[in-house]
This record gives C-alpha cells, sequence and structure tokens, in this order.
C-alpha cells in the first residue's frame, strides 16, 4: 500500500479516535436523560449518515433481509447505549468507557466458544492483565464501593457484552448477498435504534424537550460528530492501515476519554489509578491483536476504541 494512503488512513483514523473521544462527555454535559440522549444521537446522526449515504448514491434498501439484521443490530445497540450511559452518570465517562472497550475479550470468547477459532497466546495473557488494571482502578475492596458506584461496574461491562452482540449481528449483515454499504447499513441501524430508545424514553417517562442551548449543542454533536463523522473517519482509514497498527490509534479515544474525565469532571485520580487505567487499555489492545494473530483483518467495532 502507497505510504501516502497509509498516511491519510492514519489521519482519519487520528481524527475519529479524537472526535469519538468525546461521546461520553457529551453525555455528561447534556440536560437530559440517559435513554434520551441516545435517541438524540442516533436520530441526528441517523440523519446526517442517511444524507451522506444518498449523496454518494448508495441504496438505502436491498430487501427484507438486511433489514431484518439491521433491526437486530439496532435493538442491541439500543441496549449497549442504555447500559453505558447509566454507566457514565454513575462512574464517569472515563472509566464507563474503558469498561465497554471489553467487549473485546467477549468477541475473542464467542470465537472461542461459539466458533471453535483457535486462541492466541495474547487472549490469554491480556484477560488476567485487564482484571488486574481495572483492581488498580476501583480497588480491592468491593463493599467499600457505595451501591451506585457498584451498579456503574456492572452496566459498564453489561455494554461491552451488549456491544458484543451488536458487532456480531452487524458483521453477519455486511457479509450478506447483496448486502448494503456500510455507510447505509449503519444508517439503518442508527433510525432502527432512534426508533427503539424513543419508545423505551416513552415508557420510562423521559421527555423528548431539549432545555437549552448547551444541550442541543450536545446533542447535535453527540449524533453528527461521534455517530456520523467520527464513524466515517475510522472506517475509511481502517482500509488503508495495517491491522496492528489500526488497534493501536484507536486506543486513543479510551484513553482521551479518561483525560476528559480528569480536566473537565475533575474525577480524583492517584498514580495507581492512572497505571491501572494505562495497563487495562493495553491489555485490552494486546486483546484485540489475539483477534489479528492470524494475519485477518480486523472488522470496525473488534478493535479498542470502538466503543463510543
Amino acid at each position: 500500500m502507497p505510504r501516502s494512503d497509509v498516511s491519510v488512513g492514519t489521519l482519519e483514523l487520528l481524527v475519529g479516535a479524537f472526535v469519538i473521544s468525546f461521546s461520553a462527555v457529551f453525555v455528561r454535559l447534556a440536560h437530559v436523560g440517559p435513554t434520551m440522549a441516545g435517541f438524540y444521537r442516533t436520530f441526528f446522526g441517523g440523519l446526517v449518515l442517511a444524507a451522506f449515504t444518498v449523496a454518494r448514491g448508495e441504496p438505502l434498501w436491498r430487501g427484507r433481509v438486511p433489514a431484518l439484521w439491521a433491526t437486530v443490530a439496532g435493538i442491541l445497540f439500543a441496549v449497549d447505549l442504555s447500559c453505558w450511559h447509566r454507566s457514565i452518570h454513575f462512574i464517569g465517562p472515563g472509566l464507563a468507557t474503558i469498561l465497554g472497550n471489553f467487549q473485546v475479550f467477549f468477541l475473542a470468547a464467542v470465537g472461542l466458544l461459539v466458533f471453535r477459532e483457535r486462541p492466541s497466546w495474547r487472549f490469554f495473557v491480556s484477560v488476567p492483565l485487564a482484571v488486574g488494571g481495572l483492581l488498580l482502578l476501583v480497588g480491592l475492596d468491593w463493599e467499600s464501593l457505595g451501591p451506585s458506584y457498584r451498579s456503574g461496574l456492572a452496566l459498564g461491562f453489561a455494554t461491552a457484552l451488549a456491544y458484543t452482540g451488536y458487532t456480531l449481528s452487524l458483521r453477519h449483515s455486511r457479509g450478506l448477498a447483496g448486502a448494503l454499504t456500510p455507510a447505509a447499513n449503519l444508517t439503518g441501524v442508527s433510525l432502527v435504534t432512534a426508533a427503539i430508545m424513543g419508545l423505551e424514553a416513552t415508557v420510562q417517562g423521559e421527555s423528548f424537550h431539549i432545555p437549552d442551548a448547551r444541550t442541543w449543542g450536545c446533542l447535535l454533536a453527540y449524533g453528527a460528530l461521534c455517530q456520523a463523522l467520527g464513524w466515517v473517519a475510522i472506517s475509511r482509514g481502517i482500509a488503508k492501515v495495517p491491522a496492528s497498527r489500526v488497534g493501536l490509534l484507536l486506543l486513543l479515544q479510551p484513553m482521551l476519554t479518561f483525560v476528559w474525565d480528569i480536566v473537565l469532571f475533575d474525577r480524583p485520580t492517584s498514580a495507581v489509578e492512572m497505571g491501572g487505567a494505562f495497563l487495562t487499555v493495553g491489555a485490552i489492545y494486546l486483546g484485540s491483536t489475539a483477534q489479528t494473530a492470524k494475519g485477518r483483518e480486523p472488522a470496525l467495532g473488534t478493535l479498542p476504541g470502538a466503543e463510543g
């Protein structure tokens, strides 16, 4: 691959990771409930992606089977966002995002248990490293953590599980005969997710009202930048850069989110906790390389930094 293409791809990945690193920040700053934040992310993002797809002359419909799988992915993504947004409010943007990226390990486990894939040594090394890093982040005394904090941790792991299912369904939909283009596929997924989260908000009694200019700005940026622009940049860059470098570049997203949590929300963080964050994110990267050890290109969503 020409060096110029790799350089452009690297820049696209860096831009995408940087943009998406603000996802949890927008959720925390917006004066709406967690479900409504997910609704507006996917609604605004879906509209931008639809406009992008139409402008490129790509079809948005290719039959019932692709639509069915987009619906399955949309349902799972709605579960993912519901859990993640609540986790953000309980334990902060940084830790919630790092936990969401544990989907790398769940995907590897599915490959091992369901698809009988031969595991790489990286998988067996990365799991205890990730657990050790997480213990440094949250502490060893579970009972000392408050109920809200414990709920946030549980929701973070639930986010990773839901995102695993979302990734697998999205990967299957892209492998179908006559599949939609990635942008068109994500347009359908986004709008299905928005419909489900809108229904969830109605049942829960959350208002669709956007109360102030700051919330408007956060939600528009969350949808247009994080759901649409960031994803487009990463999906373009991932095809131009070697897989090992892709994973390393995308690590910028969870680490930056952790930094924004410290800088913008005054998260108290000791040197030990910072070391735990680096160890955990490094283990996530090692776990992601276990899926590419045989030279396969990873699908978007199987790499660190995809969550958000």
